[in-house]
């Protein structure tokens, strides 16, 4: 049956794409090779009894009239899918030898709490944080869609932001001369890129920074209920989200995409599926290779010649008859870091595996909302996140699967050595459930190339002004991924809703 548009993956942005599109009152169809919808916003369940999300944390930009909010509400979900706001004195709890600090939504209050910890770099860290609310102000006069009098009008704030089109986050601290540990604090919630200052986008850090700072929040029902009421918006609209369909092949006839190939993976059966534009959710490398390059643009080629995000090691836990709270865990996220310099420590982890003194996230889900649990009562659940290199995880694979296996475990032991050492004694007494992931098991399971957390790496050299958007150079085939957009709950959001926007001309961003 030939549909209106054919959505090639089922990603978040995809999703909010093809339920906008399907309530307007087109024909939807989304084909996904995973036997789960979603991408990286999947939930899986474990020994029968425990959910786990594909690496969502915590999201942004969910308040009244914001991105998420809007959409949500020309879906008519926003009483449906709620969000639980965190801990607003201290959404991220930073801790590192001899300082630790909560991030509070108040600038004015964050700026009080570096100064008392730094009395003699007072100057230098207020300096800092004004700058990070003008650059914050003057990246959201550029986003698209751009109006000409909020331009003019913050035209002074924008001429500075510009100046650092190309700068890292570490650029800017040098700039303005902060301590290394006041450094540290402000920069440790670096997996949340997967780069550390020297290399992180300064543009990428604000952006999240201060989206954070003005709400952090996670789903009242989880991620699973998100996806869930995407797809039911699709199906309930007439729409169909096929799962276990792998497009291997895009039909082409001159310069128009017309359809896919695709294999069902239960049947294996090879299925033709038509529209009248296609919406491609593939990472667009991916996409452009089995496409062929050559049918590109040299404009697009060259946009699409981006480095992928840097994988990520993943611990899956549920503890028994232990209380997180506490321990001082709550309505935030906690992130460590052993070694001062967040740069020295993620080189050691990403280049030379040394996960020795590591550096990592951690979250409870199961803290931060009461209304539904993923996993029995007398349980909780806790995660730890940090870096990995894709290549050296993919040879272990191929090559000594039992050093693969000795490697996860290896990192395992001793993160949970420093969570045991610094936050919760006895910890391995009360793990009734682990499991983890590396960078293959990203690349197998949400089917990321490189295992990319991501798409395009964070750098300034992916967020500058030629970064990749949904424009193909094809007729009726569009980019709709976080390469194409930006990555992230938030980001993923705007990146559908944008497209949805440029093709049927209902402004629903504002």
């Amino acid at each position: 049956m030939q549909t209106d548009y054919l959505v090639v993956g089922s990603g978040l942005s995809a999703l909010v794409f093809g339920s906008l599109m399907a309530k307007a009152g087109n024909r939807v169809r989304v084909l996904e090779a995973h036997e789960y919808p979603g991408g990286f916003g999947h939930t899986f369940t474990m020994a029968k009894k425990y959910k786990f999300n594909a690496q969502l944390h915590y999201v942004w930009d969910c308040g009244e009239g914001k991105t998420v909010n809007r959409v949500l509400n020309k879906l008519e979900l926003d009483r449906e899918v709620t969000f639980e706001r965190y801990d607003p004195d201290g959404f991220d709890r930073m801790y590192m030898p001899g300082y630790t600090l909560a991030i509070p939504s108040s600038s004015e209050t964050l700026s009080q709490r570096l100064t008392a910890l730094f009395p003699k770099s007072t100057d230098k860290i207020e300096r800092f944080i004004k700058e990070i609310q003008t650059v914050s102000d003057s990246l959201k006069v550029l986003s698209p869609p751009i109006k000409p009098q909020d331009f003019v009008r913050n035209l002074g704030g924008v001429s500075k932001t510009l100046l650092y089109l190309n700068s890292t986050l570490q650029d800017v601290f040098n700039k303005f001369d902060l301590p290394l540990p006041a450094q540290t604090l402000l920069a440790s919630q670096w997996p949340d890129f997967l780069l550390p200052p020297d290399r992180l986008s300064f543009y990428a850090w604000v952006i999240l920074f201060t989206g954070y700072q003005n709400g952090a929040f996670y789903p009242t029902q989880h991620f699973e209920h998100v996806i869930n009421s995407l797809v039911k918006t699709i199906v309930d609209c007439g729409g169909e989200v096929l799962l276990n369909h792998e497009v291997n092949e895009f039909i082409i006839r001159d310069r128009t995409v017309t359809g896919v190939l695709a294999e069902n993976l239960k049947t294996k059966q090879l299925e033709e599926f038509t529209a009248d534009t296609i919406i491609c959710n593939i990472d667009p490398q991916q996409a452009a290779r089995t496409i062929g390059l050559d049918r590109f643009s040299p404009t697009v080629r060259r946009k699409l010649n981006y480095d992928y995000s840097p994988s990520n090691f993943m611990a899956y836990c549920v503890v028994k008859d232990l209380d997180l709270r506490d321990y001082g865990f709550g309505k935030w996220n906690t992130f460590h870091t052993g070694d001062p310099d967040l740069n020295r420590a993620f080189n050691r982890m990403y280049y030379e595996h040394d996960f020795s003194n590591p550096s990592f996230a951690i979250t409870t889900p199961t803290l931060l909302t009461s209304a539904h649990r993923d996993c029995p009562e007398d349980c909780q659940i806790i995660e730890f996140l940090t870096v990995a290199n894709y290549d050296y995880f993919k040879n272990l694979k191929s090559t000594d699967p039992k050093a693969y296996r000795q490697k996860k475990t290896e990192i395992f032991d001793s993160i949970v050595d420093v969570v045991e050492a610094n936050y919760i004694p006895n910890l391995r007494k009360h793990l009734v459930f682990n499991i983890t992931g590396s960078p293959t098991t990203n690349e197998d399971y949400c089917w990321c190339p490189e295992g990319n957390s991501y798409g395009s790496s964070l750098t300034p050299k992916n967020m500058g002004i030629g970064r990749l958007n949904a424009e193909t150079s094809l007729n009726n085939f569009y980019f709709c991924n976080a390469s194409s957009g930006y990555p992230g709950f938030a980001p993923t959001f705007w990146t559908g809703a944008s497209l949805y926007q440029k093709l049927s001309g209902d402004p629903i961003l504002g």
